[in-house]
């Protein structure tokens, strides 16, 4: 079957558009062809600076042919509806018609015959409508084509359009179409200055080949394959080590077309700057990469670059220039630190009273000070210095007010760090500026020192508090606060350093200590430990983990003790991947179905002690004595936290249970009896909830 080559040669298309542009570009055209009944075998799409390329191969050379029904009016229907029917169908007589019996009456049924068209005749239909209505981020629209005003928005001024259709051991046809006064056809370009020249191409192979040898590299993978090879091998030539950063070589991938590795120097004295400003800085303005001594594991003065061209000087020339701007930028990062350091932390806290955190929270000086009181409480539940973690709160946020942080966000906590440090501050209160944001994903480190760790969950309790008492809550997939960060944060914090405290009277000392008191915050707390759970939910699902016994331990209520709960959860995944959890939870199921069909019945629960009086059969005495046995042994280990032991515990119910159900009716005639059965069913439901509501586990 013929394949389809299709390419939009432009100016430089920017490297954080590409690809998605690429991917928008391969989904746009497949599902078009899939709609118009051309079902595919396979496409790919690629992205340089200056060109947007899809490949789809196997695609038919012919619509298939449609045949639809459509029913008509009633025999016997006035003339205008069978007029009307007759167009549409586009039957000439009702002669042509089928005529089919119904119920409700004989109907007219005309058949509509449609042949499928050419592939290369429905690409030309939709190649330009998706060329004209292509999602870019950002577009624009330029100057006039033979005279007529441009009509196309385009990302960057598109200069040509290849376009060809056909069978790998023939000749294919150009797709014919136009858009914008620029007509399909075989001719592309390559390197802008190495290889400008018109290049005729037939299909992708072709293409792909006459690109390589024209100084394109078509596949970014394969341009970030070479970058970080070539990186690598130059930094280890010179005796260094490159620094790995994969969002920078997914720019630089995207930057150049024919990447060239070369390496640049700068002054030695730079680097008694933090590495990360230098690495910041050089990254940010030059999009370089950095190097280390393997040895020492510090940073070189070197750089690595990657150049589009290849120049005659062997690249002398480029390494200058960029040496030059370099040298320039890192002179200002210098200068910036050392300005930052005359000034100590505490000293610019004054100006966050001018400083507006949230319209509805106040000022940022008043969140600090709500951080180091909820810090100040925490401290003793995490093992913390209280002392030193007042002091790491009080500090935590001051280098957001520093020239270094001013030009270089993402380094915010680091400088504080680096500044506290300096100016001979607790080793735990320097590293709790940092580490206080942290984590911030599910990649990211989890601090283990305390003061750091009642930092941190201050913080982010704080900021959950305050916008729950606000009402600025995460709506499905907006979340502008982070807020869903800021709890998985929490959870990873107590789990990860295995805290023991109570969710919500953290969350009501955070409450209190707001100025702004919401009408239902006697709610907020439990609504707040809803969230934790649902996030806790999220957490385990991306482990691996069964998600829906979160909801089994948190329906036994009272529970916000997350470490706890975690091993709870633990420890019940663990027994219901035995026979002996598996068999017990369908026992339990079968007992709450039965239950449930019989209250409902008659309109009553079943609680209550059962009389042992009417137990007539052996099944029902033992299960009564197991579950008797089993509670109290259970209860006992939960409340020793030993969840394994609890588990072993309600495993003995599971005998008893399976003997019961097979021997024993439980709607006896005698209604005495019945009901008596169906409290020592409630009897198994109540048993297990001293380990989980089972009702909530998912079969």
């Amino acid at each position: 079957m013929p394949d389809l080559l299709l390419e939009l040669f432009s100016e430089e298309i920017p490297a954080r558009m590409q690809a998605k542009a690429a991917d928008d570009l391969r989904r746009m055209v497949t599902d078009k062809l899939v709609a118009e009944g051309l079902v595919y075998e396979g496409a790919k799409a690629f992205a340089t600076p200056r060109r947007l390329a899809l490949t789809v191969h196997g695609i038919p050379a012919r619509q298939p042919d449609l045949k639809t029904e459509r029913r008509g009016p009633k025999i016997g229907a006035p003339d205008a509806a069978v007029q009307g029917f007759l167009k549409a169908t586009g039957l000439k007589s009702l002669d042509e018609a089928k005529i089919q019996r119904d119920p409700k009456g004989d109907f007219y049924i005309g058949l509509i015959e449609k042949p499928g068209r050419d592939a290369i005749d429905v690409l030309a239909d939709i190649l330009p409508v998706i060329i004209r209505t292509f999602p870019w981020p950002k577009s624009m629209r330029w100057g006039a084509r033979s005279g007529k005003p441009g009509s196309l928005n385009w990302v960057r001024p598109l200069h040509a359009i290849t376009a060809t259709f056909g069978l790998e051991t023939e000749e294919p046809d150009v797709v014919k179409f136009s858009v914008d006064g620029i007509e399909a056809g075989q001719t592309t370009y390559g390197h802008r200055f190495l290889a400008p020249a018109s290049i005729s191409v037939r299909r992708f192979e072709d293409y792909e080949a006459k690109l390589l040898d024209a100084k394109v590299v078509l596949d970014p993978e394969r341009r970030k394959d070479a970058i970080l090879t070539d990186a690598k091998q130059l930094a280890f030539a010179q005796g260094f080590e490159l620094v790995e950063d994969q969002n920078l070589l997914d720019e630089v991938a995207g930057l150049v077309e024919w990447p060239v590795v070369l390496m640049g120097s700068f002054e030695p004295e730079f680097l008694a700057t933090p590495a990360e400003v230098i690495r910041a800085t050089i990254r940010n303005n030059q999009k370089c990469f950095v190097v280390r001594d393997p040895k020492t594991g510090k940073l070189a003065n070197k750089f690595i670059l990657v150049a589009n061209i290849e120049a005659t000087d062997g690249g002398a020339t480029i390494i200058a220039g960029n040496e030059r701007v370099i040298r320039a930028r890192l002179s200002d990062a210098k200068f910036f630190y050392e300005t930052d350091l005359k000034t100590k932390l505490e000293d610019r806290l004054p100006k966050f009273e001018q400083i507006v955190f949230h319209e509805k929270l106040g000022t940022q000086a008043e969140r600090i000070k709500r951080i180091e009181r909820l810090a100040a409480e925490i401290a003793p539940l995490v093992g913390a210095d209280v002392g030193k973690t007042t002091r790491a709160a009080h500090l935590a946020k001051a280098d957001l007010l520093t020239e270094v942080v001013g030009e270089f966000p993402e380094v915010q906590g680091l400088m504080g760090k680096y500044y506290a440090l300096a100016q001979g501050e607790d080793a735990s209160v320097a590293a709790a500026c940092e580490e206080h944001y942290k984590p911030q994903g599910p990649a990211d480190r989890v601090p283990t020192d305390p003061v750091s760790v009642a930092v941190a969950l201050a913080d982010k309790i704080d900021t959950l508090v305050g916008f729950w008492a606000i009402d600025e809550k995460p709506t499905g997939s907006k979340d502008p606060y982070a807020l869903r960060r800021a709890a998985l944060g929490v959870i990873r914090l107590i789990a990860e350093n295995a805290l023991r405290l109570s969710l919500m009277k953290v969350a009501a000392s955070a409450l209190a200590g707001l100025s702004l008191k919401p009408a239902d915050a006697q709610k907020l707390p439990s609504e707040l430990l809803a969230f934790f759970a649902d996030r806790l939910k999220v957490q385990l699902r991306e482990q691996g983990a069964r998600h829906d016994l979160v909801d089994a331990v948190f329906a036994l209520g009272g529970q916000d003790d997350l470490l706890m709960i975690v091993r709870r959860v633990e420890a019940l995944g663990k027994f219901l991947e035995s026979d002996d959890g598996k068999n017990l939870l369908a026992g339990t199921k079968r007992a709450s179905n039965i239950l449930s069909i019989e209250e409902k019945k008659d309109k009553r629960s079943f609680d209550g002690a059962p009389d042992a009086a009417l137990y007539s059969l052996d099944e029902e005495k033992a299960l009564a004595k197991a579950i008797g046995e089993v509670k109290a042994e259970a209860s006992a280990a939960v409340a020793r936290e030993d969840f394994a032991a609890a588990m072993s515990a309600m495993a003995k119910l599971r005998p008893p249970v399976d003997a019961f159900f097979d021997k024993v009716r439980v709607n006896d005639d005698d209604a005495k009896v019945r009901e008596n059965r169906l409290r020592l069913l409630n009897e198994i439901r109540s048993a297990t909830r001293a380990v989980a509501d089972f009702s909530k586990i998912q079969d």
